[in-house]
């Protein structure tokens, strides 16, 4: 990470100064409250004494935020909430469940695309990467921004599920009409978090081999479309 400001809602937050970070403009506005707040504050300084210490975080700054970056406020249509960051090198790039193109694509994301195929009668190209999805309004968000290389869940107490569920929790007041995609035991607990008269919740197992397949068959891409498409919205191109 090297030497930037990150500044919130036009004011310099000098906890983050040290940390190379974008976030998209109607990020910062929406989130500034956050950034001041004591945990955030803890998080921030954690972070900074863990890269002191020489410990390898990931992603690197500049991707912690990339979902937000990709999908500014108003164009997110779709919530895909992952739990925390991929762990190995070149893995984590910011995107829940994404991996950059050219990296072998991990168990879960390997069953979202069979998934995506069956349901929507469509080959996928090989591409690893989600950020075409993030483009079209797909809120890629993990609950946890980051993580320690080699230990899977390190930063899960550090404060970023209560930043994050502050994201969800916006994006329930401030929209409407968003279907929020609910993977899994941990995601489904954020359910309270979302306004049901407001939005739209689809809930299945978790893409993990470890649910031994119960995700297949969900066709939440397919649904989803059904669901845009009723908004009055473009639906999402899932082929990649």
């Amino acid at each position: 990470m090297t030497n930037v400001i990150l500044k919130t809602g036009g004011t310099e937050n000098p906890f983050i100064d040290k940390m190379d970070v974008k976030i998209e403009q109607s990020w910062k506005d929406a989130l500034a409250p956050e950034f001041g707040k004591p945990y955030f504050e803890q998080l921030v300084r954690f972070l900074h004494q863990e890269k002191a210490a020489g410990k390898v975080i990931y992603p690197r700054g500049s991707r912690i935020f990339h979902a937000f970056e990709l999908t500014p406020i108003e164009q997110v249509k779709v919530v895909i909430l992952g739990q925390d960051p991929y762990h190995g090198p070149g893995q984590a790039m910011g995107l829940s469940f994404s991996v950059p193109n050219g990296v072998p694509a991990p168990p879960s994301l390997q069953n979202i695309f069979r998934e995506v195929e069956t349901d929507l009668g469509v080959r996928m190209s090989g591409a690893t990467s989600l950020e075409p999805w993030a483009r079209q309004g797909v809120l890629l968000l993990n609950s946890v921004l980051t993580v320690e290389a080699g230990h899977p869940t390190s930063h899960s107490g550090i404060g970023w599920q209560q930043f994050t569920d502050a994201v969800i929790s916006t994006l329930s007041e401030r929209r409407s009409g968003l279907v929020f995609l609910l993977w899994g035991r941990f995601a489904q607990q954020k359910q309270e978090l979302i306004d049901r008269q407001k939005h739209h919740i689809l809930l299945a197992a978790h893409p993990s081999p470890l649910a031994r397949g119960a995700f297949f068959g969900c066709r939440h891409f397919s649904q989803t479309n059904d669901i845009l498409t009723r908004e009055g919205l473009s639906p999402i191109d899932w082929q990649l």
